[in-house]
């Protein structure tokens, strides 16, 4: 068992492969490890330049299509056989030798996951900072898991930890409170952080939905995953409470003479309330039902092309 496991996700990164695998080999000399390469689906040259490399610590796991960030994280953790495991972008705006301070402090002061925070973040102030300080704000208070920076991929954290979290959706943003929610010790290191010289990122205001949906997932997984009653039978004595309160106000208009038949927005607001509620309330319930369609089954979230291992 090697003592760590650095995974590396990658999508159309091709002029990145070459740089950044040499400079995780330099900065991690000394420790026994291994480097695995997700492909997500890459329709450029990453492929052939990983496989360009020919050192034996180097395994390239090839998905047969682009699924996405937190279902190859999933297939790098699933492979991984380190005692510990290092996340990290492959896009060279993490810096790999921030990694072993960060093992380091795991070993010594047996902390399960250190999560990094980009110190110096060098992106776009309105488009990136702004909103990456804003979301964070709002997970920090609704998920009462205090990381500074939850878009920070560069994390190391225990082999059983990282099992456990199950990562599903686009999940990966969320590692620090699925990790919490397994009884990890959470603690957080400065890191350096690069701007892209290669490349395109992936990243977009149009994540801004998802984000909330899944911000959404994790406060119900937080109060309400092994007591949903309190939720939905809580909302639906709220929601009949109003119902009787409008029936019981259209009643005494009634027989005051007036016509209720003439309250469409009423109705309107009513269809649009039970419609959010039923729309919220299936997206929870499915996505519970996808995980227990998975993990009964013991089946995987994805598909492997091949996987290849240097000589």
């Amino acid at each position: 068992m090697p003592e760590l496991s650095v995974i590396v996700c990658v999508y159309n990164e091709e002029e990145n492969v070459k740089p950044l695998i040499n400079k995780i080999f330099k900065d991690l000399e000394g420790i026994d490890l291994e480097l695995i390469y997700v492909d997500d689906g890459s329709t450029d040259g990453t492929v052939k330049a990983v496989k360009s490399f020919q050192d034996s610590r180097l395994v390239l796991l090839e998905l047969k299509k682009n699924y996405g960030q937190s279902t190859a994280l999933a297939a790098g953790i699933d492979y991984a056989s380190g005692e510990y495991i290092a996340l990290l972008d492959g896009d060279l705006q993490n810096d790999p030798s921030d990694i072993p301070a960060m093992l380091e402090l795991a070993k010594l002061e047996e902390w399960d996951l250190v999560a990094g925070i980009r110190a110096n973040r060098q992106d776009g102030m309105f488009l990136r900072k702004i909103p990456s300080k804003i979301a964070n704000a709002i997970i920090r208070e609704t998920t009462q898991v205090k990381i500074k920076d939850y878009g920070c991929t560069l994390k190391v954290f225990k082999q059983d930890i990282a099992k456990k979290i199950g990562l599903y959706g686009e999940l990966h943003r969320f590692i620090p409170v699925l990790a919490a929610f397994e009884g990890a010790r959470i603690t957080q290191l400065d890191v350096k952080h690069h701007p892209r010289i290669h490349g395109q990122s992936k990243y977009g205001l149009g994540r801004t939905t998802r984000v909330i949906s899944d911000l959404m997932l994790m406060i119900f997984f937080r109060k309400y995953l092994q007591k949903p009653m309190h939720l939905f039978g809580g909302s639906g004595f709220i929601l009949l409470s109003i119902g009787g309160l409008i029936e019981f106000y259209l009643l005494v208009l009634k027989l005051m003479g007036q016509d209720i038949w003439g309250k469409p927005m009423l109705l309107l607001g009513m269809i649009f309330i039970i419609a959010g509620i039923q729309l919220i309330s299936v997206g929870i319930i499915t996505e519970l039902q996808i995980r227990t369609y998975y993990e009964s089954q013991n089946k995987k979230r994805y598909n492997l092309k091949r996987i290849w291992k240097a000589e």
